[in-house]
């Protein structure tokens, strides 16, 4: 049986390495979840109480990476399921759909790391520059 991942356990984890290593699966490209069934995530995520909690999730995480402040987005924001969902938990109304303990803020560079379990798609840190750090004859 797999782990549920949960925010509150996320929170946790003060780096973005570490959420993203929480949160990591190791599902394959062109691996689909829904098949002939997309009708039904399409229909969800068009829904008035899916847009709700999209917001409250939004700013709850200050509309950061993984809820990691530094890591702001400033384009398009995705709601990630912590815990895949597949067909039934949209029928039967599962807690892992709407409940925010089991959602994330992220982009999709990270939500695809995160389902391909391949941390080369992960927008890499900013090297922090020190002075004649490009001159080693000037230390």
């Amino acid at each position: 049986m797999s782990t549920i991942r949960t925010y509150s356990e996320l929170i946790l984890l003060p780096t973005f390495k570490e959420r993203y290593e929480y949160l990591r699966l190791s599902g394959r490209v062109g691996e689909e979840t829904f098949g002939f069934d997309r009708y039904l995530n399409q229909t969800f995520y068009k829904s008035e109480e899916w847009k709700s909690i999209r917001d409250f999730v939004i700013v709850r995480d200050n509309g950061c990476d993984l809820g990691v402040t530094g890591h702001e987005i400033y384009g398009r924001i995705l709601i990630h399921h912590m815990n895949p969902i597949v067909p039934k938990d949209i029928l039967r109304r599962s807690e892992l759909l709407l409940n925010p303990e089991y959602l994330i803020s992220t982009v999709l560079t990270t939500h695809n790391a995160i389902h391909y379990g391949d941390d080369s798609l992960l927008v890499s840190e900013p090297i922090e520059r020190t002075k004649n750090d490009t001159c080693p004859w000037k230390k």
